[in-house]
Formats: structure tokens, C-alpha cells, sequence
């Protein structure tokens, strides 16, 4: 059994002074709901052009969806996988890939984009209703480990048997891009959530756009990003005790010493991967340790 979050939403408001009418278009906001990212999506838009607008954001989802989706047999990443080469890679891959090459150093390797031959062991596994025999087990870890991985402009090659999955850090890559298109549209005032959340501004009523973590502990999002995860917020197995983080050193699902854990940065990206990481994580001083690599980055709180 594999479950995870199927919900994109996108709030934005107009900049008040890029546009004479933006109050008054405030007050006639389109709301459009459909797919994105495999998931329902609602995008809520305060502008005059808002339809315009909005189309321009599903396009762009869906081309990065082309670059980075497991989904997807002709992604980028799909035919890297498969074909363990990719010539002239597009920059938005290379750009998180180096995101997760950065989040993999931070954490002492816990963090690892090349999982992905546990990940699809598991997942196989929990499809026949069992778990990974330590022979298969031991045959995909052979295949993980991120010097495996050589890339640059010119191509990504991986070692045989070898395969990224970007589950980690796509959706907070995805959520920094969209929030960098609709700023370039002259909106302010952004809430996307795409299982991660990006804030480009605040509420266009004023303030920060609230946030209450799990913990109970609630704080502003302003100019910042927030992302949560949870060692068993997707598991394989219908008991619910196998999560969907691995252990790229025993191949086994994270064991961790918290339910949760939310990291905030200035790039979603970066706040994904890190709170990915974190579920790998001996103890919370080791977390606060890993976010102080990252520009004001840092743990908000871990849920014992």
C-alpha cells in the first residue's frame, strides 16, 4: 500500500501598485481546480488576467514534470534512469540534482537521490503484499550511493543498475519555480502548496501566512519556505510501520527518533531535501547541525 499527499494549491494576489485597478480586481479572484503534479490542484489568482496567468503556471508545472518525474516514461529523469546517460541535460535537473548533492554532503550521506533501486524494491514488494527478502535488499544497496552519480553540463551518467528519484526535493523545486513565475507576473502575496510550502510574500490582508505544526506550534511564513516529513506519512505496508524514507546504509525504512520534523528556508528546494534528511537523522542536535550548512535555514520543530 502506497499512499502520499495529491493536493497543489496556489494563492497569489496582485502587487497593489503594479496595477491602478489590482484593489478592485481583488475583488473578483478566479479560482481554478484541475491536475497537477499527479495530484488535484487548486490555483486561486487575484488578478485581471488571472486565467491567462494560471495557464501559464500549469504549463510550467507540466514541463518540469517532463524534466523531473518518475511518472513520466520520457522524463529526463526516466530516460536517464533508463538509459544510465543523458546527454545535455536540461539546467532545472542539473539545478536539483545539485540541491540534492549539497543536502547529501550536509547529511552525511543520509540523504541520497540514488535510493531510488530500494525504493522500487519496496514498492514491488508492498505490491505483492510482502517485504524485501535481505538477499534483494543486499542486491539493491549494492546499486546506491551518490559517487555513482558524475554530472555536468555536458551529461549525467550513472553507474549501472544504478537510478536517481527526486521525491525529496522535486515538489519544493517545483513550488520555487512557479513562486519565481508568478513574480515575474507582477503578483505578490503567493501561498503555493505543493506538498511543500513556498510564501513569496505575505497575506495580501496583512501579516505572514499562518502555519500550525504538528507540534501545535504555529508560526508566520513570510519570504520563507516550509516543509514537513514524516518517517511513516507514506509507508508500504498496510500496518503503516514501513515508511517510505529509506536508509541508503541498511536499506531498511528510516527508523527515527520523531514522528515528524519541519524545516524552513529560503528555497523550498532546499527545505525539502533537509526535512527528508532529517527523518535520517541520529538526534535533533544533529538536525540543527546539518540546516546551519544552509543559509538561514533551521529546524522548527521535531515531533517526538
Amino acid at each position: 500500500m502506497l499512499t502520499r499527499r495529491r493536493f497543489v494549491a496556489i494563492s497569489a494576489a496582485m502587487a497593489a501598485t503594479s496595477w491602478p485597478g489590482a484593489a478592485h480586481a481583488r475583488r473578483a479572484a478566479r479560482l481554478w481546480t484541475g491536475q497537477a503534479l499527479g495530484a488535484r490542484a487548486s490555483i486561486r489568482l487575484d488578478h485581471p488576467q488571472a486565467e491567462a496567468i494560471a495557464a501559464r503556471a500549469l504549463a510550467e508545472i507540466d514541463r518540469l514534470e517532463n524534466i523531473l518525474s518518475l511518472y513520466r516514461a520520457d522524463s529526463a529523469l526516466s530516460r536517464l534512469n533508463r538509459d544510465s546517460r543523458l546527454e545535455t541535460p536540461p539546467f532545472e535537473l542539473l539545478e536539483c540534482l545539485s540541491v540534492a548533492g549539497a543536502v547529501h554532503d550536509a547529511s552525511g550521506g543520509r540523504f541520497d537521490p540514488t535510493v531510488q533501486p530500494l525504493w522500487a524494491l519496496w514498492a514491488e514488494a508492498a505490491a505483492a503484499g510482502r517485504r524485501p527478502n535481505d538477499g534483494a535488499i543486499a542486491d539493491a544497496r549494492r546499486r546506491v550511493g551518490w559517487e555513482k552519480v558524475a554530472l555536468d553540463s555536458a551529461a549525467i551518467a550513472l553507474e549501472p543498475g544504478t537510478a536517481l528519484t527526486l521525491n525529496g526535493v522535486g515538489q519544493g523545486y517545483v513550488a520555487d519555480r512557479i513562486a519565481a513565475l508568478l513574480a515575474e507576473e507582477g503578483l505578490s502575496d503567493i501561498l503555493i502548496d505543493a506538498g511543500e510550502f513556498r510564501a513569496l510574500g505575505g497575506r495580501p490582508e496583512g501579516g505572514g501566512w499562518p502555519m500550525r505544526l504538528e507540534t501545535g506550534a504555529r508560526l508566520a511564513l513570510r519570504e520563507r519556505a516550509l516543509a514537513t516529513s514524516a518517517p511513516l506519512g507514506t509507508t508500504f505496508d498496510e500496518a503503516g510501520q514501513d515508511g517510505h524514507i529509506l536508509n541508503p546504509t541498511t536499506g531498511l525504512p528510516a527508523r527515527s527518533a520523531w514522528r515528524s520534523v519541519s524545516i524552513s528556508a529560503p528555497s523550498a528546494a532546499v527545505a525539502d531535501a533537509l526535512s527528508t534528511a532529517a527523518c535520517l537523522m541520529p538526534d535533533q542536535a544533529s538536525v540543527v547541525e546539518m540546516t546551519k550548512q544552509f543559509s538561514n535555514a533551521r529546524c522548527e520543530a521535531a515531533f517526538p
